[in-house]
């Protein structure tokens, strides 16, 4: 594959190394490696969690409260702890703003 990014939006596009796909490039494309892309792909989704309210961050990283109920049910106190304390972790790493 041969990867492009598009210096005003940061997108990057991939195309078949053969060549097949050349004249789907756009141009003002920037070429960039492999690794560079991956690079930029991470950062672009991280930066789109980032803006994220808090609200969403921390219903995406709350445990499964199945996890709760079924420690509640076979009376595992060790298992409930661990759901509120992995809820308390969640809690910290997103304050309320």
């Amino acid at each position: 594959m041969k990867h492009y990014k598009d210096p005003v939006t940061n997108e990057v596009y991939a195309y078949e190394a053969d060549g097949s796909q050349d004249a789907y490039i756009k141009p003002g494309l920037i070429p960039v490696t492999n690794e560079d892309a991956q690079g930029i792909v991470a950062a672009n989704k991280q930066a789109q969690i980032d803006a994220l309210p808090y609200t969403t961050k921390r219903a995406m990283e709350y445990p499964d409260f199945r996890d709760y109920l079924d420690g509640v049910v076979k009376g595992d106190q060790a298992q409930v702890q661990a759901y509120i304390d992995a809820c308390l972790a969640v809690k910290a790493k997103y304050p309320k703003e």
